[in-house]
């Protein structure tokens, strides 16, 4: 029987385990000297001039809302296709939220249905205050127009890049915020490089990464220039100033993350050598292969093939049972957040965005991860036209 192969999971090397150790028998397991290495590391990569490392992708999400004001009667528009933590950083903020429909081809935030829905809202006077957009499966969305129209109408940009570290948008590394306030990384182990658990916010603007860098840690701080007056027989090195969150990364987490971003580029470089495979393999069956715009170089964080029934016979789920059978552990990514119980108790219903939908209804995410052996990337491709053969013939 085969041994199943997950669509993802995390690579972890001699040198990361002695990072790690590194760490227990160091004076700091927390608030040390790592976690502020691995931000500076991230920030130069990214061409970013600050780094705040969180406990993870979600919180980074939070405090990027919290520090660009998002707050109660304001709205955050995101991609639909997107996993929930994208459009609840809102809701954490006491805004509401609304969702974009995606482009047919490259499956994220699609900039048209942007303009047109920022039309009507102007109208309307319900235009929004953050617009995150969602670098699906690692490949940059539009960001030079969906900049252009965030300067137009006034909202601020997150660029959700949970799947992205590593990629690249018109030759420069996603993060550098060149179209963007503030770019948020993830570093859970499906990720391109983990720290266990973790995230990052990375900024340009020196007051943005202050506040994000507060309100992590209780929204305490004990720089000198922060501190209100206080009486001269009285000792006070630290003070509240805001209501905060305890969303610090450990320096254990800190320390694998690090490690982990030493192979950052060989890891990307793998995912496409296994991106190429899948697509030489798959380019005469009746399946759509993720397209890659030119503008961008993906991460590649996941590979989704579309499956038509109109092109093939036989549904997504088919396939996505069949390869089950096979222990070809395929995934989905993702549901439209609008149709989770939760937001279709606030109203949302099927139709919301048909792209969006039919995506949903046709895709199935491929193993892919930086430790996929050979012999498991061959294992993937032949269960795909052993099902596919054997689907059809059974169809």
């Amino acid at each position: 029987m085969l041994k199943p192969i997950p669509y993802a999971r995390q690579s972890i090397s001699k040198a990361d385990i002695d990072a790690v150790v590194q760490v227990l028998n160091s004076d700091f397991l927390t608030q040390g000297p790592v976690v502020p290495a691995f931000e500076e590391a991230v920030a130069n990569y990214c061409h970013a001039e600050h780094a705040v490392a969180t406990s993870n992708a979600t919180a980074a999400l939070h405090l990027a809302c919290l520090a660009l004001g998002l707050g109660k009667g304001d709205v955050l528009w995101t991609s639909p296709i997107t996993f929930v933590a994208s459009a609840n950083c809102a809701l954490y903020c006491g805004a509401s939220v609304d969702f974009v429909d995606i482009d047919p081809q490259t499956y994220n935030l699609c900039p048209i249905a942007l303009e047109a829905k920022l039309l009507a809202a102007e109208k309307t006077k319900q235009l929004p205050k953050i617009v995150v957009a969602v670098h699906l499966c690692g490949q940059s969305c539009d960001m030079k127009a969906i900049h252009a129209l965030s300067v137009k109408y006034g909202f601020k940009l997150i660029e959700d890049a949970s799947h992205a570290i590593g990629a690249k948008y018109q030759g420069e590394p996603v993060g550098g915020g060149r179209y963007s306030d503030i770019t948020v990384f993830s570093f859970h182990p499906v990720k391109i490089i983990t720290s266990c658990e973790g995230g990052m916010a990375l900024t340009n603007n020196a007051q943005l990464a202050k506040t994000m860098t507060r309100l992590r840690s209780h929204g305490i701080s004990n720089e000198p220039m922060d501190m209100l007056q206080q009486p001269a027989n009285e000792i006070w090195n630290y003070q509240q100033h805001d209501l905060g969150f305890n969303y610090r990364m450990s320096e254990i987490h800190g320390a694998l993350g690090l490690s982990q971003f030493q192979r950052i580029d060989d890891f990307i470089n793998t995912r496409h050598n296994i991106a190429k495979k899948y697509d030489a393999s798959f380019k005469n069956l009746p399946i759509v292969s993720p397209w890659q715009h030119p503008d961008c170089h993906s991460s590649y964080h996941l590979y989704p093939i579309r499956v038509s029934k109109s092109a093939t016979g036989m549904t997504q789920k088919q396939v996505y049972e069949a390869l089950h059978l096979a222990n070809i552990k395929v995934n989905l990514h993702y549901i439209p957040v609008y149709l989770q119980p939760f937001y279709q108790n606030k109203g949302f219903k099927r139709g919301y965005c048909k792209n969006a939908e039919s995506y949903f209804q046709e895709s199935i995410s491929l193993p892919m991860y930086a430790g996929m052996s050979e012999e498991q990337q061959e294992m993937v491709c032949d269960h795909i036209h052993l099902v596919f053969e054997k689907l059809t013939v059974n169809a």
